[in-house]
C-alpha cells in the first residue's frame, strides 16, 4: 500500500510565535534587527516617498506589505504578521518589539542602576521588567514619548517602540503625574515680582504617596542630586525637578519650607538666581494646578 508523502512545512519562527501571542492579547508588535532597531524601509518607502503610514503623525496612505516605518508598522493583525513577506523578516529578526502607546501603556526605560534607584525613590511601584542594563517600569496610560528626560531615563509610549522582554512582575499602576511631568518643557517665566516663598505649598488633603518621612527625605535628596549633577540645561533641569517633586509630594501637605530650601539652595549653587528659582517653582505649581 502506498503511503502518502508527508508535506514538509517550515517551522514557525520562534519570534513570530511570540509576536502572534502578543497580538492575540491586543499588543501591536514588530520585528527588530540586530542593534535593537526596526527593519529598514523598502525602496518604495525610503524617505517617506510613499507618504507614510496612516497612523503616523503626518498620516499617509502607505499600505506597503513590508514592515516599513519603524514603530508605525506595529500591528495586531495576525494575517500581516504571518504573511510570507513578514515571515521572511521574522526568520532573520533579532528581537520582538511592541508599540507601548498602541497597547495603552507607558514604559519608563531606566538604563542603569542609578536610574533604577531614582525611580524607586521617586515613582510609585508598578509592573517591572528586567532589561540588559536596568529596568522597564510599565504604567497604565499613554503620553508623548521623550528621550533623556533625566540621566539614564527615556519615556516610551506614543509613536515609539520598546523591546519585548517578557511580562515582568507586579501590578500595573496608573500613569502618575510624576512621569508625565518629566516630558514637560519649561514654560516661559511667569511675569510677577520676585518673592520669597514663606509657605511653598499647602496640602490639599490628598493621599500621602511616600508612606514614611524617610521616603520623602530620600526623594528630596535624589532631586537635589539631580540638580547638583546637571552639566548643561540647568534652567530646564531645575524646572523639571521641581515639577517632579511637586507631582509626587505636592498634594498631601508633607513638603515643608525646609525641603524647598534644600532644592533652592542646590539650584542657586549651580548658578540659578533666587528669582528664577521662585519663578520655576511657581510655574510648576501652575502647571500642576496646585
Amino acid at each position: 500500500m502506498t503511503q502518502p508523502t508527508p508535506i514538509l512545512r517550515a517551522p514557525v519562527p520562534r519570534l513570530l510565535d511570540t509576536a502572534l501571542t502578543l497580538a492575540a492579547h491586543g499588543v501591536p508588535v514588530l520585528p527588530l534587527r540586530a542593534g535593537k532597531v526596526p527593519i529598514g524601509n523598502c525602496p518604495d518607502c525610503i524617505g517617506n516617498a510613499c507618504g507614510g503610514r496612516p497612523n503616523m503623525k503626518a498620516a499617509g496612505p502607505c499600505s506597503c506589505p513590508n514592515p516599513c516605518h519603524g514603530w508605525a508598522t506595529a500591528t495586531t493583525d495576525t494575517n500581516v504578521l504571518a504573511s510570507p513577506t513578514w515571515v521572511t523578516v521574522w526568520r532573520r529578526a533579532a528581537a520582538v518589539a511592541y508599540h507601548p502607546g498602541g497597547a495603552g501603556v507607558t514604559v519608563v526605560d531606566l538604563d542603569d542602576a542609578a536610574a533604577v534607584d531614582w525611580a524607586r525613590a521617586t515613582l510609585p511601584p508598578t509592573r517591572t521588567v528586567t532589561t540588559t542594563r536596568g529596568e522597564h517600569w510599565i504604567y497604565r496610560g499613554t503620553m508623548p514619548s521623550s528621550n533623556a528626560v533625566r540621566p539614564g531615563v527615556d519615556i516610551k509610549s506614543l509613536m515609539s517602540y520598546a523591546r519585548w522582554l517578557g511580562p515582568g512582575a507586579g501590578a500595573t499602576a496608573a500613569l502618575p503625574d510624576a512621569v508625565r511631568a518629566l516630558a514637560v518643557k519649561e514654560p516661559p517665566a511667569a511675569r510677577r515680582a520676585p518673592q520669597r516663598l514663606s509657605v511653598p505649598l499647602r496640602g490639599r488633603g490628598g493621599a500621602c504617596p511616600h508612606r514614611t518621612p524617610a521616603y520623602l527625605d530620600r526623594g528630596v535628596s535624589m532631586a537635589v542630586q539631580r540638580i547638583t549633577g546637571a552639566r548643561s540645561a540647568v534652567h530646564a533641569t531645575v524646572y523639571r525637578t521641581f515639577l517632579a517633586v511637586l507631582s509626587t509630594h505636592g498634594r498631601c501637605g508633607c513638603l515643608t519650607e525646609s525641603h524647598v530650601n534644600r532644592l533652592f539652595t542646590a539650584a542657586q549653587a549651580k548658578g540659578e538666581s533666587a528669582r528664577h528659582c521662585t519663578e520655576a517653582w511657581t510655574n510648576a505649581l501652575t502647571a500642576l494646578g496646585l
